[in-house]
């Protein structure tokens, strides 16, 4: 299996960005997850969307700022950052099941 993650980039306070997760060498139905890392802290769960897109939740410290969105065709993962702060800086990672990708890195500041 194999989970490319992009869009990650440098965006000031208040700024948007898109992530990307393709998705590779995995078949059936799977729960997609975002995860943040930061230095010196656990990876913290983001965002969860199931298989068909009906049971999705948030980290409370992102919502109503985050969406997290699916492509099953595409095998692809999504998270639409708007309003960012300088604590959503981080790298960004996908998971599904026991994989994990390489990550994307979001900086937020001025």
């Amino acid at each position: 299996a194999r989970l490319v993650e992009s869009g990650g980039g440098l965006v000031q306070p208040g700024g948007s960005l898109k992530l990307s997760c393709k998705v590779s060498g995995i078949d059936g139905s799977y729960t997609m997850e975002w995860y943040r890392q930061t230095p010196g802290l656990q990876r913290e769960m983001v965002a969860s969307i199931s298989h068909f897109s009906d049971n999705i939740q948030y980290a409370d410290s992102v919502k109503g700022r985050f969406t997290v969105s699916r492509d099953n065709g595409l095998k692809t993962l999504y998270l639409q950052m708007n309003n960012l702060k300088p604590e959503d800086t981080g790298l960004y990672l996908c998971k599904i099941q026991w994989y994990w990708g390489q990550g994307t890195q979001v900086t937020v500041s001025s």
